[in-house]
């Protein structure tokens, strides 16, 4: 579910990632798909960081996306019952 939520919001997302490294292009963005790992991937490449720090940093950008989803979905629940 994680990885669809990331899917369906991966421009939003791609927004934002942008915003926060500017320096890598569209088409490295676009390679990714909005796999997690290949982004932290790109991050270590461009920017240097170490593999854990890139992960984190990747980590904290997705979810905030999956916990507004989680969010959203649970408010729909309750509407429900």
């Amino acid at each position: 579910m994680d990885k669809n939520i990331i899917q369906g919001k991966w421009k939003e997302i791609k927004g934002d990632l942008r915003k926060m490294w500017g320096n890598i292009t569209d088409d490295e963005w676009e390679q990714t798909k909005g796999d997690a790992t290949a982004i932290a991937g790109v991050l270590q490449k461009r920017y240097g960081y170490a593999k854990d720090d890139a992960q984190q940093r990747v980590s904290k950008v997705m979810d905030r996306y999956l916990s507004e989803k989680r969010d959203d979905l649970a408010k729909e629940d309750e509407i429900r019952h």
